[in-house]
C-alpha cells in the first residue's frame, strides 16, 4: 500500500472527536501529497513557466488551493480576516479557460515560491486550528462549517490530478523523478479488445443530501433514463490499439473529426497522442518524469476530440457504429461489474488513489466480472454534456463549480484514473472538462442505440439567475424603467472622461453594454460565474434564454438577442471577470467611473471596497453608489454594517453618513437621488424597492 492511500472521510458516525482526528488526517495526507507533486519540478525556476499557453504558471496553481481555503472561509463567515489578501486575490481565479479566466501574465506579479510555501503552512495551521474547534454535529451536513473544511480537502485532491497533468506536459528537461512516485514497470503485446454485451434498464442517477459521502453540486438530485442493451469493449482502448488509427492517418483524414476537432488540429497541429513522443521513426510514452519504451498494452491518453475521431475511424473500418459511453450507460457497466461504492470497495481492486502506481499500467491487469478497469487507470470519456439533475441546487459557498460547465461543451469523464483520489473515485461523482483538454483520461467504446440528455440553455434552470436576466432584460413594470439602464444614464451624465469603466456587482451584464454607448472600454465584475456567464453567452453567442416564473412551478420562456438589445456593435468594448469587491486584483485599475450598483450591503467588509476604491479611479474620476440599504446578516455581519443600527449611545447609524466618512478624505459628493427598481418573482408577485444613489468624485489631492 502507497502511503499516499487514504480513504475520504465518511459524513456519519457517533463520535464527534474521533471525526474531526479522522478530518485531520485526511486534510495533512492531502495537503503533503499537493506539496510532494510540485517536487517533481526541476527547481524553483520551473514554478514560473506554463506547461501550455492557456495555462497559468505552475506558481499559481500551488498557491490556488490554499487560498481556496480562505476565500471560502471568509465568504462563508466563518472567518473574519484574510492572511494574505494580496495572494488570496492573483491566486483565486482561472483555472478551466472560461472566458473570464484572465492568465495574461502582465496582469499579475508572482510572489516567489518560498513566500507561497510559507503562505501554504499559515493556512494549514489555520485549518488545521479550525478542524479541531469549529462546532460540529454528526452527520456532516452542507450547512455545516466542517463541510467548508471538507470542501476545501476535496478542493484539493482535484487539484492534485490536475496539476500532475501539467507537469507531464512540462519538458523533460525541467522535471525530475521522485523516488516515491513509481512508475508501473512491466508492459507486453496488447490485448485484443472485444465486445461485451450489457443488458439495458432504468438508470437512476444522482444521490440524496443524507449520503454518508462528501459530494459536490451536480451529484445531488434526480435523472431517470432507460437505457436499451448495449455493447461495450471489454479493454479500454490501448496504445497498441489506438496506433492503428495513427497509422493509417487518422489525424491526417478530416472525415474523422468534427468541427470543433479540425479546430483542435489546427491550433495544435497534433500528428499523434499527446502523450507520444515519436524518436528516429518509433514512438514513445511520456510518464510523468521520463520517457520510456512504447507500453502498448496501456490505456492510449486522449482528450475527447481524439476519442470521438478514433470512434468514425473505427466505425467505418468495421462497418458498425461506435461511439463514447453515455454516463447512463456507464453506470449500468458498473452495476454488471459489480462494484461497490467507497469504503466498502477496496483500493487495491483498481489502479486508483496512488495505491499502486503512479502510472497508468496494462488494460488487462484490473478486471471486474469480465470487463476491465470500469475504475481506475485513465478516466473515460463520456458522450453525454454535464448538466444539473432534477433538484440541482448550487452550495452558496461555491456557486462555479459546476453550473460554468454546463454549456454543452463540458464532457463528463467517468470512473477515474491512477492519480484520482477522495471525492473523484466515488460511485456518484461527476466531473467534466472541455474536449480539447488533456487529463489522464482514455476511452472505450460502445455500440448504442440510446440517445443522450442534452440541455440547451442552462439560464432557464437557473431559478436564481432567470430572476437577474428578467429584472435586467426583462419588461417594464407598473411604468418603472429598467434599473441597469438608467444607472448608465446617471453614471453617463456625471462622468467627465468616458476612456474607461467598471461595473462593479455587475450581475448578469446589462449596464456594462449599456455604459459601453458612452465609454470606450467597460469592464464587468461580479463574484457570481453564474451571473457573469449570462453577460459572456450574450457577447459570444449573441442570445441568452432565461425563465421567467409565472406561478408555482410555472415559467414563460424568454430568448433576448444582442441585436434586439441593440448591442452588436458594442460586445468588443465590453468583457467580463469574476472578482471579489472587498479583493480586487490589482490591474484592475485606471478607470474613469467606477459604477456598484446595490452591492454594498451585500459584501462580506464594505469597507474593504471603499477604503480603496480611490485607488482604482483616475484623477476626476466619478464612484455612484445605489443600494437599498437592506442591510442582513446572512450577507455582513453585524459588526461591518455601514448603517441601519444604533450605536452604544442609542444614536441611530444611517448608511449614507458612514459612506461621508469613509470616502470624505478622497471623494467630494456631488449628487443624492432615489431610484425604484423592481424585480419579479411570479406573474403576481414582484419587490418594489428604492436605492438611494450617491455620486462622489475623487478628490485631485
Amino acid at each position: 500500500m502507497s502511503k499516499f492511500s487514504l480513504y475520504p472521510v465518511t459524513l456519519d458516525g457517533s463520535d464527534t472527536e474521533s471525526k474531526r482526528e479522522e478530518i485531520r488526517a485526511y486534510f495533512h495526507n492531502t495537503y503533503d501529497i499537493f506539496e510532494k507533486i510540485f517536487e517533481v519540478l526541476k527547481d524553483d525556476g520551473v514554478f514560473y513557466q506554463k506547461s501550455e499557453i492557456t495555462r497559468h504558471p505552475m506558481i499559481f496553481y500551488f498557491g490556488h488551493t490554499a487560498t481556496f481555503f480562505v476565500n471560502k472561509l471568509i465568504n462563508m463567515k466563518i472567518i473574519k480576516e484574510r492572511i494574505n489578501p494580496e495572494f488570496e486575490s492573483i491566486f483565486a481565479v482561472g483555472v478551466d479557460e472560461m472566458e473570464w479566466d484572465d492568465t495574461n501574465g502582465t496582469h499579475y506579479k508572482w510572489p516567489k515560491v518560498d513566500d507561497v510555501r510559507a503562505y501554504r503552512i499559515k493556512v494549514r495551521n489555520l485549518v488545521d486550528e479550525l478542524i479541531t474547534s469549529l462546532p460540529m454535529t454528526l452527520p456532516i451536513r452542507q450547512e455545516s462549517p466542517m463541510w467548508i473544511i471538507l470542501m476545501g480537502i476535496e478542493h484539493e485532491r482535484i487539484h492534485i490530478e490536475t496539476s500532475l497533468v501539467l507537469h507531464r506536459q512540462m519538458p523533460l528537461k525541467d522535471v525530475k523523478e521522485v523516488k516515491e512516485f513509481n512508475i508501473c514497470p512491466h508492459s507486453s503485446e496488447a490485448p485484443k479488445n472485444e465486445m461485451i454485451s450489457i443488458e439495458g434498464g432504468d438508470v437512476i442517477l444522482g444521490k440524496e443530501k443524507s449520503h454518508n459521502l462528501y459530494g459536490w453540486d451536480n451529484e445531488y438530485g434526480k435523472f431517470n433514463q432507460h437505457v436499451e442493451k448495449f455493447k461495450a469493449s471489454k479493454y479500454l482502448v490501448s496504445n497498441a490499439e489506438f496506433m492503428e488509427f495513427v497509422k493509417d492517418g487518422g489525424y491526417e483524414n478530416s472525415e474523422f473529426w468534427d468541427d470543433e476537432g479540425k479546430k483542435f488540429l489546427s491550433i495544435s497541429g497534433a500528428k499523434h497522442p499527446t502523450f507520444w513522443v515519436l524518436e528516429e521513426g518509433k514512438y514513445r510514452y511520456r510518464t510523468l518524469y521520463k520517457l520510456i519504451n512504447m507500453p502498448l498494452d496501456w490505456p492510449v491518453d486522449v482528450n475527447a476530440l481524439e476519442a470521438e475521431a478514433f470512434c468514425r475511424y473505427k466505425s467505418k473500418k468495421d462497418g458498425v457504429i461506435y461511439s463514447l459511453p453515455s454516463e447512463a450507460e456507464h453506470r449500468l457497466i458498473y452495476d454488471y461489474a459489480g462494484l461497490r461504492d467507497i469504503p466498502d470497495f477496496h483500493e487495491s481492486r483498481a489502479n486508483l488513489n496512488f495505491y499502486h502506481y503512479f502510472s497508468s499500467c496494462p488494460v488487462n491487469e484490473f478486471g471486474f466480472n469480465g470487463i476491465y478497469d470500469v475504475v481506475g487507470n485513465v478516466w473515460q470519456w463520456s458522450r453525454t454534456p454535464i448538466f444539473g439533475f432534477e433538484g440541482f441546487e448550487v452550495h452558496p459557498a461555491y456557486d462555479d463549480f459546476s453550473v460554468p460547465t454546463f454549456d454543452n461543451r463540458h464532457a463528463l469523464i467517468l470512473g477515474s484514473s491512477w492519480a484520482s483520489s477522495g471525492n473523484m473515485i466515488m460511485k456518484h461523482s461527476r466531473y467534466a472538462f472541455r474536449k480539447h483538454f488533456f487529463q489522464n483520461a482514455g476511452f472505450r467504446y460502445v455500440v448504442s442505440k440510446s440517445d443522450v440528455k442534452v440541455e440547451n440553455d442552462v439560464y432557464e434552470s437557473d431559478e436564481l439567475v432567470s430572476q437577474y436576466c428578467e429584472f435586467q432584460y426583462g419588461d417594464e413594470n407598473f411604468g418603472v424603467k429598467n434599473f441597469a439602464i438608467e444607472c448608465a444614464k446617471i453614471a453617463s451624465k456625471f462622468a467627465k472622461n468616458h476612456t474607461k469603466a467598471l461595473d462593479l456587482g455587475c450581475a448578469t451584464g446589462r449596464a456594462a453594454f449599456e455604459l459601453a454607448k458612452s465609454f470606450d472600454e467597460v469592464e464587468g465584475i461580479d463574484f457570481s460565474a453564474r451571473f457573469i456567464g449570462v453577460g459572456v453567452k450574450l457577447k459570444s453567442d449573441g442570445y441568452i434564454a432565461f425563465a421567467s416564473k409565472t406561478e408555482g412551478g410555472l415559467v414563460h420562456k424568454k430568448k433576448v438577442t444582442i441585436e434586439e438589445l441593440g448591442y452588436e456593435n458594442l460586445k468588443e468594448r465590453v468583457s467580463f471577470w469574476q472578482g471579489d469587491a472587498c479583493n480586487l486584483k490589482p490591474n484592475f485599475n485606471s478607470y474613469d467611473l467606477v459604477v456598484a450598483t446595490n452591492l454594498i450591503d451585500r459584501l462580506y467588509n464594505p469597507r474593504l471596497f471603499l477604503d480603496s476604491v480611490h485607488e482604482r479611479l483616475n484623477s476626476d474620476g466619478v464612484l455612484i453608489l445605489t443600494s437599498p440599504y437592506t442591510w442582513q446578516e446572512s450577507s455582513t455581519k453585524k459588526e461591518f454594517w455601514l448603517g441601519g443600527y444604533k450605536d452604544e449611545n442609542g444614536k441611530e447609524i444611517k448608511t449614507i453618513d458612514t459612506l461621508k466618512e469613509i470616502l470624505g478624505k478622497d471623494f467630494e459628493l456631488l449628487h443624492i437621488q432615489d431610484l425604484e427598481f423592481i424585480i419579479k418573482e411570479t406573474a403576481r408577485k414582484f419587490q418594489h424597492s428604492v436605492a438611494e444613489v450617491s455620486v462622489w468624485r475623487k478628490r485631485n489631492l
